[in-house]
């Protein structure tokens, strides 16, 4: 028998056209047919296209913080969205959701409406403007069916141009993923798999109401405040060191400014709390915060030797998420 000969990159197969290649995850085959996962086929090639990437894409869209928060930080949330010169005919609503069941980008129900996916990965360096063509593509596409991933053209909209600037952002945390379907007991056995998957993975979280984009959640060990802010990162750095520096930084008995990240654009602070401090417990400690936050802002001072000491030391905490 021949012995089969290694395949060189020559021999490997091509996709039989010239027709557009789907984009799939990342450990899928690819669809051109080459038996190589699409990271090693035309992902790797989708992944270099990305000339510049959009460090802020939800910039200029109301709930900027909040769009972060739940791509980011958020386990189960949706969020209804209003379009530019309404809902097309056929659409009874449009929802965000941090995720969709079997991670779909979109999805259209069985009665018009659209689910819009916002933890997906995305095939370029613009998020707006990848979850954009997702939607437009949700909402023509036929009831009942879920839309795949694919690559958003350069000239295509951007969310900022479908979503309506004055409609309010509001999400709602849910304890679960049951929105992802209207009857979920009656489910198909790949969704409620699915759902049961996604719900013991979930991360209990609740937004604060008294304050904006903040966000509480428990662990094992401890809970935690994530509180994505507006602020100009450097503006907001000085402003958290002096209140560090004062000693006022906590949200109370037990509770630590452990540091901050960045998400696009975005910075979060974050805050270790006691395993007993619930959700509602820290509404009035991060509402008197806040106002101590604002004064801090409005300062124009140098910092002091101290106060610069603290802002090394908040700047040097790397905090990662859980």
């Amino acid at each position: 028998m021949a012995k089969k000969r290694p395949q060189t990159k020559a021999a490997k197969p091509q996709a039989a056209s010239n027709e557009p290649v789907p984009v799939v995850g990342a450990r899928e085959p690819c669809p051109c047919s080459s038996g190589r996962r699409y990271k090693a086929c035309h992902g790797r090639a989708a992944s270099h296209a990305v000339t510049e990437l959009v460090q802020r894409p939800f910039e200029g869209l109301p709930g900027e913080c909040d769009w972060v928060a739940l791509r980011e930080l958020v386990p189960a949330a949706t969020v209804a969205l209003a379009l530019k010169g309404g809902l097309p005919e056929g659409v009874p609503s449009v929802t965000l959701a941090t995720v969709l069941p079997m991670a779909w980008p979109a999805l259209r129900r069985e009665d018009g409406s659209v689910l819009l996916g916002l933890q997906n990965d995305t095939p370029s360096g613009d998020l707006s403007r990848d979850l954009a063509d997702t939607l437009t593509r949700a909402l023509s596409a036929e009831p009942g069916n879920p839309v795949a991933a694919d690559k958003a053209p350069a000239d295509g909209p951007r969310l900022q141009d479908l979503l309506d600037p004055g409609a309010p952002f509001v999400p709602t945390v849910h304890t679960g993923f049951e929105f992802w379907v209207p009857d979920s007991d009656n489910a198909n056995a790949e969704v409620t798999a699915s759902l049961e998957r996604a719900n013991a993975a979930a991360i209990p979280t609740v937004r604060l109401t008294g304050v904006d984009s903040a966000y509480w959640c428990e662990t094992p060990e401890k809970n935690h405040l994530r509180w994505a802010m507006p602020h100009p990162e450097e503006k907001l750095l000085d402003a958290l060191a002096r209140l560090h520096a004062a000693g006022t930084s906590s949200l109370g008995e037990g509770t630590r400014l452990v540091g901050s990240f960045r998400a696009h654009g975005i910075t979060v602070p974050v805050w270790d709390l006691p395993s007993a401090m619930t959700a509602e417990e820290c509404e009035k400690p991060a509402a008197e915060f806040a106002g101590r936050l604002a004064d801090a802002l409005a300062s124009d001072a140098p910092l002091n030797a101290e106060e610069r000491r603290s802002r090394g030391g908040l700047t040097n905490r790397q905090v990662t998420l859980s």
